[in-house]
């Protein structure tokens, strides 16, 4: 299974003018701008670090996940939540050949912690032998930072704050501090793997980064 995201956070959605101030740093200063290329980075590492976490969407944006046999002949749980819209499935055959599926033959049930595709009547449509089925969706918690839980957002700034501190140093550590474990434990999925998606999801993310969900 491979879990790609198909559009990236803006750059003006990040809260830039927000993390510059959990830091204090000064503010009306002709050189106010220079450090923003750092704090994004701070920010998008942070976003990352906790979405890992979470198994969750911070802000939305758009996913294409690939797999070639469901978990149940009814029921697909999702590898992101929260969804807010299935875009479309296709099917594909060995050869390549797509086939878009009627999204009302499906329903798609967008729990917080693990939304789930269901098929409305019998099962859900055949994957053809060595094909795989190809989602489309959109998930995440909001297009802006207002509409991120606050507990979420706190810990975002919490951790964008530790990698901005850490940042000349040569190595830091990677588990985050229980603070920010404790802000995020009830977002935390009981189990990720096998039981929900039926097997291992490659996950590329848009800042480069490749992890592997067992």
């Amino acid at each position: 299974m491979m879990l790609i995201e198909l559009s990236t956070v803006a750059s003006g959605v990040l809260p830039l003018a927000e993390f510059r101030e959990h830091l204090r740093l000064g503010s009306g200063f002709a050189d106010d701008n220079l450090q923003d290329s750092v704090l994004e980075t701070c920010l998008r590492a942070a976003l990352a670090a906790i979405e890992a976490r979470i198994g969750k969407a911070v802000l939305k944006r758009r996913f294409s996940w690939t797999l070639t046999s469901w978990a149940t002949g009814s029921v697909q749980s999702l590898p992101v939540a929260p969804v807010v819209a299935l875009e479309s499935v296709a099917l594909e055959n060995m050869d390549g050949a797509a086939t878009l599926v009627d999204l009302n033959t499906l329903r798609l049930l967008p729990a917080v912690d693990r939304p789930k595709l269901v098929a409305k009547t019998g099962s859900l449509p055949f994957i053809p032998s060595n094909g795989q089925a190809i989602l489309v969706f959109e998930a995440g918690f909001g297009d802006d930072w207002t509409e991120v839980p606050s507990d979420v957002a706190q810990a975002c700034m919490m951790v964008a704050a530790k990698f901005y501190e850490d940042r000349d140093a040569n190595e830091s550590g990677s588990a985050l501090p229980q603070s920010v474990m404790d802000l995020i434990g009830k977002y935390r999925p009981m189990r990720l793997g096998r039981a929900l998606y039926g097997a291992e999801i490659e996950q590329k993310t848009s800042f480069g980064i490749s992890r592997t969900c067992a």
